[in-house]
């Protein structure tokens, strides 16, 4: 699904980007036992800025966003958000992920729960909002993804594209300040992949601060400020994304992207 020239301008060159640094990472390592997922991860985000990660599977991307959403614990480093250490005896956990929401590539939708009623939980149970509200928000995020239809269908019901839309509304009732994706596309289908993608492109120029961990290159190469290469657990190589998908510098980052120049 690609952009025409001027959209893709139009997304590189939207005045959300600011210069402040909204989360920084630093000397972040992970072991899971003996083996070590990523080692001494320097990383910052800005806000406004649409950061993609790319590597092949296993490089260490998805348990890195799992690190920054405190799904896992580092073994070592430090995060911070907005300045404050994220983790900790007396760290909101939920009050935080309310502010840096995530979109996982299967969904997490509760089977149990209309469309509707899986976007009002967050709200309800964490910001403690009124129902009337959460539900205002909630519909008023469904039609922004183009859901409003579904809004009493189960998620059984449902595409996966569908879903993945879905879950994107569901985190943004939240209101949150970031959003972490991870591969939310790997788990659809080639024709679905399109719908999804459509809808971050829309969050992208609208200014919010979004880290993907994604497989798909042409969206990284037009929608994002930075693109990071990781490789064995380390961040390889980090640039615009000329200089990443143009002009790699790294022998790795090259390797990599040759696979998808006839692509």
């Amino acid at each position: 699904m690609a952009l025409s020239a001027k959209s893709v301008d139009a997304v590189k060159g939207r005045a959300g980007v600011k210069t402040d640094t909204v989360l920084r990472i630093e000397h972040l390592s992970k072991n899971f036992g003996s083996h070590i997922v990523l080692r001494d991860i320097d990383f910052s985000v800005r806000s406004g800025e649409v950061v993609c990660i790319i590597g092949a599977s296993g490089s260490g991307k998805s348990t890195m966003l799992r690190c920054i959403n405190h799904l896992e614990t580092p073994t070592s480093g430090e995060i911070t958000y907005e300045g404050k250490a994220v983790g900790g005896v007396h760290f909101d956990l939920s009050q935080y992920r309310a502010k840096v929401g995530m979109v996982f590539q299967s969904f997490n939708l509760f089977n149990n729960m209309t469309v509707l009623q899986n976007c009002m939980a967050g709200p309800v149970h964490v910001l403690h909002k009124k129902k009337a509200e959460a539900k205002q928000d909630a519909l008023f995020y469904l039609k922004k993804v183009g859901m409003a239809p579904y809004i009493n269908a189960r998620p059984s019901q449902l595409s996966g594209g569908q879903k993945q839309r879905v879950a994107i509304a569901r985190a943004l009732a939240m209101h949150p300040k970031m959003l972490l994706f991870d591969e939310p596309t790997s788990a659809l289908d080639p024709q679905m992949v399109g719908e999804v993608l459509a809808v971050m492109r829309q969050l992208a120029k609208e200014g919010m601060t979004m880290v993907v961990v994604t497989h798909e290159m042409q969206f990284a190469r037009e929608v994002s400020n930075r693109t990071v290469f990781m490789c064995d657990g380390v961040i390889a190589e980090s640039g615009t994304p000329e200089q990443i998908f143009e002009h790699p510098q790294n022998p790795k980052t090259q390797q990599f992207l040759s696979r998808f120049q006839a692509s």
